[in-house]
């Protein structure tokens, strides 16, 4: 893994200089894009919008327009908005992590100690273990304010990049039904019972990516010359049947059939 930041952690007094290194990475197929007449590679390139001509990724500068002129961007600009954020993981606060929503989490990344650091590291690690609490911090990345949390998996310390409360949408705009007034007792208790017989221990290693899996294979047959199966047409059925308490009745047996 190649580490894309690099700073420290500030907590209290103690300062923990680390390495940040994306945690995740894609399961998809890297498909190519081709020019379906000869199926040549399809290249994006940057131009010159008045020459016409290719620039070269080094030539490229940033500018913000303000009354149809540019303000060109040095890097020591970014730096100068706020120093300390483009260096420093500042630990704020600690929250429990139950108090935060999972539609603010945005992504992770892995946090390794750089040299010297490992004590203090392993400090912190395990002071957030013990205590069941997640620090809130902010810090800039590409040139990006980002809010995130830092919290312990295994033997790391997981910073991740969570959104600002005014990234995420109002779904007052959304037709949707009035909160436990569209449903009766006798559903809800039904619902309930369902949801029940449907509870268990959450492994993470039991998914599987299978779409992927299964379009890779369909790939490989076309790769050998096996045309693939043509797929099942599919609709959306908007209306199943006005009887509620009959479907959840019918899924609890549907249920019970097959534990049997």
């Amino acid at each position: 893994m190649r580490s894309i930041w690099t700073g420290s952690i500030s907590f209290g007094l103690i300062n923990i200089p680390i390495k940040l290194f994306s945690a995740v990475q894609e399961s998809s197929l890297d498909l190519d894009m081709l020019d379906a007449k000869d199926l040549s590679n399809i290249i994006f390139k940057r131009f010159n919008e008045n020459t016409g001509k290719e620039v070269a990724y080094g030539n490229i500068i940033k500018g913000y327009k303000i009354e149809d002129k540019y303000v060109i961007l040095e890097e020591e600009d970014f730096q100068a908005a706020d120093a300390i954020k483009t260096k420093t993981i500042d630990i704020q606060s600690f929250v429990a992590e139950k108090e935060i929503d999972s539609i603010y989490y945005e992504q992770p990344y892995f946090l390794e100690p750089d040299k010297g650091a490992m004590k203090a590291y392993a400090l912190l690690r395990d002071a957030l273990a013990a205590s069941g609490k997640v620090g809130v911090t902010s810090f800039v990345l590409r040139n990006k304010e980002s809010l995130a949390i830092l919290k312990p998996y295994k033997d790391v310390i997981v910073l991740n990049r969570i959104r600002f409360e005014q990234e995420v949408r109002d779904p007052s705009e959304l037709k949707l039904p009035p909160v436990a007034k569209s449903t009766s007792a006798k559903e809800m208790d039904m619902a309930e019972k369902l949801i029940d017989q449907l509870t268990e221990k959450f492994d993470i290693s039991s998914f599987k990516d299978e779409y992927t899996a299964k379009l890779l294979d369909i790939i490989k047959k076309k790769a050998k010359g096996k045309a693939p199966k043509k797929p099942t047409e599919l609709k959306v059925v908007h209306k199943q049947t006005d009887d509620l308490m009959e479907m959840l009745k019918a899924s609890l047996e549907t249920k019970k059939k097959k534990s049997s």
